[in-house]
């Protein structure tokens, strides 16, 4: 499955919407894909959003779609 991963570039600093990027990446489940993040990066994780159906297409759309190798 692919998840899209919305956070704030590092933990130290106060969570500022202007500051949340996204990523996505493929993982077996939300938990995982939770761990994975969690253990390769100092990223402040918002959100973790499943992408399927017309969601992923949509995002499969845009320009900076690329699936983020952890």
């Amino acid at each position: 499955m692919i998840y899209k991963v919305l956070f704030q570039p590092n933990k130290i600093e106060n969570p500022r919407r202007e500051n949340t990027r996204s990523i996505y990446i493929e993982a077996d489940s939300a938990v995982a894909a939770r761990a994975l993040v969690e253990n390769k990066t100092d990223y402040n994780i918002e959100l973790i959003q499943e992408l399927s159906g017309d969601f992923l297409a949509y995002e499969q759309q845009s320009p900076e779609f690329k699936i983020t190798e952890l």
